[in-house]
């Protein structure tokens, strides 16, 4: 690669619904249109809000605010809870949509998606604008007609994202070999992605204290403000070349719940154990995995923690397999003060393809019970089906949607 920004044709696209889960309220119910609402991941007083609307926001309401605060600022503030079925309903239309226009594409969140239009942009001559302001009119015919994207366009997924910022809500913009300095040059350090208040620090130790500066450092002075090779990496995407993997292989699957009350014996946890067990295994399954490893992690109100690991005897994709081996290591753990937190996870993934028969176990039977269940949860809702031994568990262990990882909406 030359030191020189990438003059490549932008192919790379940023989709990202904006407030969406606010946003996907007021499509479904019009009489909130217009008005200041957030969701919260619980309506009372302390609640974090997880999305604002649009109305909301430009009074100064953010996301991560407590809803009291946000009261504060507009006492008239609609509050609902978080709805995550209608949410993952809305990411599915759209990842059919963008679907159609290429193979080449990856969820990076229930609202943003990158695409790579390479393959679509030779076909069809056509410029990544002329694309993006298609897919604005299908969403609003196909998705929603209230709902409003962002679309950044780039030579590389990370300046996508940058430019999918510059305007909020409904922008469209493209960061190119033509305009990359003017729009560097509007930027403050904290306005590019991933670099929060640290990072900024460390760049001003070093002289650079804007965009530009950044752009034109020499790579050594990079390497040294972040004293590892990420130095290299951010020369690399501020030149628009695509050093980050859009499409990074999953390396595990996990849920965790904070615990109210004061819980500390293995008959209390073991229903919160069970249905975080069942909630894992689903998303692993619904992802088209199987798992080999699993892991536990307690914290105490106290502050202490606990955890451990183990590796099972064959990948597994059966919720029953993995609840046996966590069980166990519960029971190891042998909590004797209340429990602030439980985590589990499992990992060295593997896709599930042809499943081996076991010498003593009819797997292809085990597929279809798991199948099933999973077919019912997902028409009927979550734990319509489950174990007896979770059902202690339901109003500790709700349905949450996981920022970053997609692969549970599918």
């Amino acid at each position: 690669m030359d030191d020189v920004f990438n003059p490549q044709v932008s192919r790379i696209m940023h989709i990202d619904i904006n407030s969406c889960f606010a946003s996907i309220e007021q499509q479904e119910n019009p009489s909130l249109r217009g008005k200041p609402l957030v969701v919260a991941a619980f309506t009372t007083p302390r609640g974090c809000i997880l999305a604002a609307s649009i109305e909301a926001k430009r009074l100064g309401i953010k996301t991560g605010m407590r809803v009291m605060d946000g009261r504060l600022i507009c006492p008239a503030l609609i509050v609902l809870p978080s709805d995550p079925p209608k949410y993952r309903k809305v990411h599915l239309k759209l990842r059919k949509l963008v679907s159609s226009y290429t193979d080449d594409y990856s969820p990076k969140s229930i609202d943003e998606f990158v695409l790579n239009l390479e393959n679509y942009l030779y076909v069809k001559t056509v410029s990544c604008t002329v694309v993006a302001q298609e897919i604005k009119a299908r969403i609003k015919k196909e998705v929603g007609d209230y709902l409003t994207v962002s679309i950044g366009i780039a030579p590389n997924q990370y300046l996508a994202k940058v430019a999918a910022g510059l305007t909020k809500p409904d922008g469209l913009d493209e960061i190119n070999k033509d305009n990359f300095l003017e729009i560097y040059s509007k930027l403050k350090l904290t306005g590019l992605t991933g670099i929060k208040e640290r990072s900024a620090v460390r760049l001003n130790s070093v002289g650079i204290h804007t965009v530009l500066d950044f752009y034109n450092a020499p790579v050594w002075k990079l390497k040294a403000a972040f004293n590892s090779i990420n130095g290299l990496y951010w020369h690399k995407r501020l030149l628009g070349y695509e050093i980050d993997n859009y499409k990074s292989k999953r390396s595990s699957f996990g849920n965790s719940v904070s615990i109210g009350k004061s819980l500390s014996k293995i008959e209390e946890l073991t229903p919160i154990l069970g249905r975080l067990t069942e909630k894992m295994t689903a998303r692993l399954r619904n992802a088209g995995y199987q798992a080999s490893g699993v892991h536990l992690n307690l914290i105490y109100k106290n502050g202490q923690s606990w955890h451990k690991g183990q590796k099972l005897a064959c990948p597994c994709f059966d919720t029953r397999d993995f609840y046996k081996v966590l069980f166990k290591i519960l029971n190891e753990a042998s909590p004797k003060t209340p429990v602030l937190n439980i985590a589990v996870s499992c990992f060295n993934l593997t896709k599930f393809k042809n499943l081996q028969m076991e010498l003593f176990d009819d797997s292809t039977k085990k597929e279809k019970i798991v199948k099933a269940q999973d077919f019912i949860n997902s028409r009927w809702g979550e734990f319509t089906i489950g174990s007896a031994r979770s059902f202690g568990g339901a109003k500790m262990v709700m349905d949450r949607i996981s920022f970053g990882g997609i692969s549970d909406l599918t």
